[in-house]
């Protein structure tokens, strides 16, 4: 103020919110996110149904997903979402869970707030708890080998429970722990790294869901380019090739005159020859089968299936480097490159009848595999996909860091039992912070509690006091209602999940309750907020 008059230091389009109102905004946008996904939350979990602006319809209880379709504004909002993509991303599962508990901690701020705590103390507090944490969740770790197949099928199936595919759930387990099995490469003794991208999934609409299959090579989008070509072949030893198999044009222009018809004759067959010698090259080579990134000319087609040769063309670069790895072969640029060395090999290439895919299957050590997925419709492909996809890196997690933690709101309860604990060694107004941190944890169970129909107080209550005698792998069974070991149960999940959700959730909202002041630019009518 200058002489009782306000000096204006912002633009008109600039909206201001200061103090607690700020704060209580981003508060309130963290807690309707968190509200909007945890009725999915668990395997009795609800799902959701979101409608597009051009009418696409996705069913699906996926938390990633469900947040990628929503059209959030609210830049407090926004961080939230950006917690379940960045779950999604370095996990591949657990993005509810790290949603809920964002949630979960705001609300608990909110209070903290009202008490006049500091937004500095309650960033401290959290900050210490979340340390805790990740301690407590080092001793709660059980260790797994990569070839525990029993427990990782457990691991697998944890993780598509509840989703719209449970009852092919124990096939599918077994699909994706033998496909991640298969691309793991050892680094060390008892160290293992696998590449997401060595795993591809395929979809065909059409047959029952208890149809899809692990392929030991590579399934594409595409047929054979000519009918006369066999639509199967045993012992398959493929070509790759990078280049057309047709007359290139050349780099300059030039123009050729003819003046007879026997020079058109001869031009003709100098054409057809050449054509000829490319296909030559690759039946001398011994390959049987053509997988060409470019086109291939009618005439190569054409002797290509005199010779018994199956060929593919215009197969994307994608595909072709998956193909180099699940079929040992190299790509080549011209076919007199081809040698026995640089072919893949495969038990049969064939094609699926009444579909445009193409199949390569029995490679025998391939270093990349394909789960072919198939199913009655669109949208239940899609579900499927998705959990296939979370199982997958779930898979991977624990292979590459030989451990995992139980589910059921048993670590989440252990966690809040043993973090109040440490709370009362440290004292101060941070006590206050480290025990609304570790409050924030039952909302797993109590969320849980909730979906599956049950009283939440009674089941939270008869939790803790399983923990307190000592059951620490104590959770709740959704199904029954009753408290089981959750280790005995099969509910597992991988360390680095649980792990992820934590630093997620809590760097997340430290940053969220530290803002007092939000200037946003409005770039025409103002948005509600």
């Amino acid at each position: 103020m200058l002489a009782g008059q306000p000096i204006i230091i912002l633009r008109d389009n600039v909206e201001r919110t200061r103090g607690f109102e700020a704060q209580r905004s981003n508060i309130m946008a963290a807690k309707a996110i968190a509200a909007a996904v945890r009725t999915t939350l668990g395997p009795r979990g609800m799902d959701k149904m979101l409608v597009s602006s051009t009418g696409d319809v996705v069913i699906t209880n996926d938390g990633a997903t469900i947040l990628h379709e929503m059209s959030v504004q609210h830049p407090g909002g926004k961080l939230v979402v950006e917690v379940a993509e960045t779950q999604d991303d370095e996990v591949g599962d657990g993005t509810t869970t790290a949603t809920v508990l964002v949630g979960s901690l705001m609300e608990e701020a909110e209070t903290l707030l009202a008490q006049e705590v500091h937004p500095t103390i309650i960033a401290n507090g959290y900050q210490l708890g979340m340390e805790k944490a990740l301690s407590i969740l080092e001793d709660l770790a059980i260790a797994i080998s990569a070839d525990d197949r029993e427990n990782l099928i457990k691991l697998a199936g944890t993780a598509m429970t509840g989703k719209s595919i449970e009852a092919i759930k124990d096939r599918i387990s077994g699909i994706v722990v033998d496909a991640v099995q298969q691309v793991a490469t050892e680094t060390g003794r008892g160290t293992y790294t696998v590449d997401e991208d060595d795993i591809k999934i395929k979809k065909q609409v059409g047959d029952s869901m208890d149809d899809a299959e692990l392929i030991r090579g590579i399934v594409i989008d595409k047929k054979r380019v000519f009918e006369q070509m066999p639509d199967k072949v045993t012992d398959a030893k493929v070509a790759l090739l990078a280049q057309p198999l047709e007359i290139t044009k050349t780099q300059v222009k030039s123009k050729i005159k003819i003046t007879s018809s026997d020079q058109l004759k001869a031009f003709s067959e100098q054409e057809r020859e050449s054509l000829r010698k490319l296909a030559g090259q690759i039946v001398a080579a011994g390959a049987n089968v053509v997988l060409c990134q470019k086109g291939i000319a009618d005439a190569v087609q054409y002797y290509l299936a005199k010779h018994g040769v199956y060929a593919v063309e215009d197969v994307k670069e994608e595909d072709m480097k998956f193909a180099a790895r699940a079929l040992c072969g190299t790509i080549v640029n011209k076919p007199e490159e081809l040698t026995e060395e640089t072919l893949g090999h495969a038990e049969a290439a064939e094609e699926v009848p009444d579909a445009d895919l193409t199949i390569i299957s029995g490679c025998e050590n391939p270093k990349a595999v394909t789960i072919l997925l198939r199913g009655t419709s669109q949208l239940l492909l899609d579900e499927l996909e998705r959990a296939v996809y979370d199982a997958a890196r779930v898979i991977q997690d624990a292979i590459e860091d030989g451990k995992f933690v139980v589910g059921g709101g048993s670590v989440e309860t252990e966690l809040q039992m043993r973090i109040r604990d440490y709370a009362a060694t440290v004292g101060g107004r941070a006590q206050l912070a480290i025990e609304a941190f570790a409050n924030a944890f039952e909302v797993i169970p109590r969320t849980l509690a909730e979906n599956s129909g049950f009283d939440t107080i009674d089941k939270v209550v008869a939790l803790r006091k399983a923990h307190a005698d000592g059951a620490k792998y104590a959770g709740l069974n959704v199904y029954t209602g009753e408290i089981v070991d959750m280790l005995e149960a099969g509910v597992i999940e991988p360390e680095r999940v649980k792990t992820q959700a934590i630093k997620s959730a809590t760097e997340t909202a430290m940053l969220l309750v530290r803002v007092d002041d939000m200037m946003i630019t409005q770039t025409g009518k103002p948005a509600a907020q």
